[in-house]
């Protein structure tokens, strides 16, 4: 049976480039970076090559990249960071409603630990956020925004300049979890005018288990991981060389190829939103219609369950997704979808198909052949029929 793979979003296989790169680092140069012989220099080389090398795709200096272990925790090292850096300054935090909860717990926990105060905002129908909103939101005690760029379940991307210029406006550091748009949107920081952004390897071709967080030189972070002075001292923990060398690698790689693979991609979002919405009644597009990823189609189904949906298309080889992988295992329906303001019974029908590089035209039609008739049978054996109309649309 074929395997049509169509959950990027929550993680990507590892390239052939990026397996290449890495092979060195586990037999023949994989010393400490920290040691003082030739095969721990070796390992320092190649971590400092990797680190400029991003920093020239971000257009930032080597020293205010900070290699993690992962987007979370690089979402956690800017949240937790600057908050504990700054809380003699102000104890208030300004984020929407829509994150991943990699941003979200952070604030949760900052609230009830530490008696922080959080502004969630709210979004539009398609996920934006009130720019208005946002600024009036600001107050003389807030010390940080965090606005993700790109929504990891409906893909809808974020005025993230507009945002910058308002947190510079007033004198705030501003944080984007970039982890989604990273290799298929403009990550230069100068140009976003962040200070602080989140990536996360696994997302863009390259392992699991590496991130890294920019954070500008003015910016004030305090670590979370103690017992050793590597990354500027704000990581503590000897690097994972052949990781870094991986993620410099797929990310050099990602932003020489962005603007041919987001055409290609939103090519086939499209074609695969316009057959699915027009095949099966009662279906809705989650997000912009426009501003959104070029790889993501989020489509709710009326009538029925997204997990039976996921467990029909399994068995006709299609992988994909209700939404987040970090909350898969809870049957709540997504939190990001009912804060768009979509009811109960549309939030739970939802799927979301996130194409790759790999994924083809044949592949898609396959898809488009397939789900109508899951959908249809899994109407029959429902015991809810709702209209559009019922459900406030």
């Amino acid at each position: 049976m074929q395997r049509i793979y169509l959950d990027h979003a929550a993680t990507t296989y590892t390239r052939p480039e990026v397996k290449k790169a890495i092979m060195p680092f586990f037999e023949e140069n994989f010393g400490n970076p920290g040691s003082f012989h030739s095969i721990g220099l070796e390992a320092k080389k190649a971590l400092l090559e990797a680190r400029k090398k991003i920093a020239s795709i971000l257009n930032c200096e080597p020293e205010e990249i900070i290699f993690t272990g992962s987007g979370t925790e690089s979402c956690n090292l800017a949240i937790k960071g600057v908050a504990f850096a700054l809380r003699k300054k102000g104890k208030h935090i300004i984020t929407q409603k829509t994150e991943h909860h990699a941003v979200l717990h952070p604030c949760e926990w900052l609230e009830k630990e530490f008696g922080f105060e959080i502004t969630y905002l709210d979004v539009d129908r398609f996920g934006i956020v009130d720019l208005r909103q946002l600024e009036n939101a600001i107050r003389k005690d807030t010390i940080l925004i965090s606005i993700m760029y790109a929504n990891n379940e409906i893909g809808t991307i974020q005025p993230i300049k507009k945002i910058a210029a308002i947190a510079k406006k007033h004198k705030v550091l501003f944080h984007t979890d970039a982890c989604q748009a990273a290799g298929l949107e403009e990550i230069d920081v100068k140009k976003l005018g962040v200070d602080l952004m989140t990536i996360n390897g696994s997302k863009i071709y390259a392992l699991k288990g590496t991130g890294l967080l920019f954070a500008k030189k003015s910016t004030p972070l305090m670590p979370l991981i103690h017992g050793g002075s590597q990354e500027f001292g704000k990581r503590a923990g000897t690097e994972n060389v052949a990781g870094i060398v991986g993620l410099a690698t797929a990310l050099e790689l990602a932003q020489k190829e962005r603007f041919k693979e987001a055409k290609r991609l939103s090519a086939l979002r499209d074609y695969l939103i316009k057959n699915l919405l027009k095949k099966i009644p009662k279906s809705i597009l989650q997000g912009h219609s426009k501003k959104r990823l070029p790889n993501n189609a989020a489509i709710s189904f009326l009538d029925v369950e997204g997990e039976a949906i996921l467990l029909y298309l399994d068995r006709e080889g299609i992988c994909a997704s209700t939404g987040s992988a970090c909350t898969s295992s809870s049957l709540e329906p997504s939190h990001v979808i009912l804060a768009t303001g979509m009811p109960y019974e549309i939030a739970h029908g939802n799927i979301r198909f996130s194409l790759g590089k790999k994924t083809t035209k044949k592949e898609i039609d396959f898809v488009i052949k397939k789900l109508p008739k899951i959908i249809e049978k899994l109407r029959k054996l429902s015991p809810v029929e709702l209209s559009k109309k019922e459900v406030g649309l």
